[in-house]
């Protein structure tokens, strides 16, 4: 992997961030926030950004389509794009007219990652059983690939009516919508992407990365077989940056442990503890710590993984906008040009 060939993203889903009297910001505010996150990451040369979809009270963003539109209107030269969208329960046809929307609007800088969702709670809101989660993001997966190829289409399937030789507009200017397929360690999932041809977006949130290189391998192999060009690979995960190692973890930490014991609730998962913390700080998928340590942590793992892309999950449940902001500008100064360093010392070595 050649290490100018590597871009370096960030992530946020749009966390209710609280402000420094430790209040809850309203949802308007966490949205305008994430537009000047976003502003301060095209200033630094960061290579992409990427907004999530949620429905919950804890996260402010249910239209990632339409904050990253304002974003473009501010920003100059990077990416934009869902931190995943949550295909399953939206229609084809919307989510592929929303993002070429967006590329226009952004001069051609859109993508998609669509995934089916680690929440639910979209499936009710839009009318959608649960009891079809796999064939629902199969079926619109199939229609959506189709919209890709911008010629008539015709479909045909249980989850929605069918199509017959139906255009589908705008088009995208340049002929090519880029789309990722996001996974969290489903075999099946990564088979998916190779079969139709899309890139594929590892969601490494707990454990070491180093466990997801059989899934990279299957990717390959399963391209391999289908005769298929191969395509890019991402990585996702958590992280926060700060002046030293020990203040990013003391800053961290509360608003992690809120977050995650507040999921683990709904999912009957025991409360995080301090040495579950650090095991993944230091051995696990969590980039925390001064920016000297987390590239430290990140060099290896890109060309372990072969990944094109890796980007970085910073926000984190209550962390307040300063921090975020902070961290976002240590990623960018000294971060990312760490890495680059170190990729191209090995390459040239």
């Amino acid at each position: 992997m050649q290490a100018s060939a590597v871009e370096f993203g960030l992530d946020t889903f749009g966390d209710v961030t609280h402000d420094s009297l430790g209040r809850p910001e309203h949802h308007a505010s966490v949205i305008r926030n994430v537009i000047e996150e976003a502003v301060l990451a095209d200033r630094l040369g960061i290579d992409f950004f990427g907004v999530g979809e949620h429905h919950r009270e804890d996260f402010a963003v249910s239209s990632p389509e339409t904050v990253l539109a304002g974003i473009a209107g501010v920003t100059s030269r990077i990416k934009l794009g869902s931190a995943v969208t949550v295909l399953s329960s939206d229609d084809p046809i919307r989510v592929f007219q929303r993002f070429s929307t967006l590329d226009a609007v952004s001069n051609g800088r859109a993508e998609v990652i669509l995934g089916r969702g680690s929440f639910t709670e979209s499936f009710p809101l839009f009318g959608f059983s649960l009891s079809d989660y796999e064939t629902l993001f199969q079926e619109k997966l199939d229609l959506f690939s189709q919209l890709l190829e911008q010629k008539p289409v015709t479909w045909s399937g249980s989850t929605r009516p069918p199509l017959k030789n139906q255009s589908v507009f705008p088009p995208v200017e340049s002929g090519h919508l880029k789309t990722w397929i996001g996974v969290g360690g489903s075999p099946n999932s990564v088979i998916r992407a190779a079969q139709y041809r899309l890139p594929l977006m590892l969601a490494i949130i707990g454990g070491s990365p180093y466990r997801f290189k059989p899934y990279v391998d299957l990717y390959r192999e399963a391209t391999r077989k289908l005769g298929h060009e191969q395509q890019a690979v991402g990585i996702h995960s958590p992280g926060y940056i700060a002046e030293t190692d020990r203040k990013a973890r003391d800053e961290f930490w509360p608003h992690y442990r809120v977050m995650r014991d507040r999921i683990g609730e709904e999912r009957g998962w025991s409360p995080v503890t301090m040495d579950e913390y650090v095991s993944e700080v230091e051995n696990g998928s969590l980039y925390v710590g001064s920016p000297e340590t987390v590239a430290a942590k990140l060099a290896p793992v890109i060309p372990a993984l072969g990944a094109h892309r890796f980007q970085l999950k910073y926000s984190a449940g209550t962390l307040p906008h300063e921090n975020l902001m902070t961290s976002i500008r240590l990623y960018g100064e000294e971060v990312v040009p760490a890495v680059k360093a170190k990729l191209a010392s090995e390459k040239a070595a």
